[in-house]
């Protein structure tokens, strides 16, 4: 069935980037400064006594925490989002060349200047279900390439 005006909303839908594409676009700074938020790993991480400053000792010590999170299947997608987005800005802030990009569907990942891509998010996520990779290895392997 042909329905020109479907058709039209179909390839500008597919030429349109994703909000947070476009704001990455306009303003890389403060898209790096939402993503490094991570309120929920913030307040577990304090309250178990560990100072997260964006540094790769710190990703040393959340993987170190007790994982409380497993027990609430509400917060454990939560948490292991926020992990992805802590590595990410630990990796865009003290490896050279690293940067955030953002994939049309609105997935952030880390490209580092050799040109690959790390899937933050899911590898936070990963870490959050399984403890496994931990944060500080794909830090480690990302500052390595």
């Amino acid at each position: 069935m042909n329905i020109p005006f479907l058709d039209n909303w179909r390839k500008r839908r597919e030429a349109d980037p994703s909000p947070l594409a476009a704001a990455l676009d306009r303003d890389p700074e403060g898209v790096g400064e939402l993503l490094a938020e991570c309120e929920l790993l913030r307040a577990r991480a304090q309250a178990a006594g560990v100072r997260l400053d964006d540094t790769p000792r710190s990703l040393a010590a959340i993987d170190q925490l007790p994982p409380r999170w497993r027990d609430d299947p509400e917060e454990l997608p939560w948490l292991g989002n926020d992990a992805g987005l802590y590595l990410g800005t630990v990796i865009v802030r003290t490896v050279p060349g690293a940067s955030w990009h953002v994939w049309p569907g609105g997935q952030p990942v880390v490209r580092l200047a050799s040109g690959r891509e790390i899937h933050v998010v899911e590898a936070g996520l990963d870490w959050a279900v399984s403890g496994a990779p931990e944060l500080f290895r794909v830090y480690a392997e990302a500052a390595e390439a």
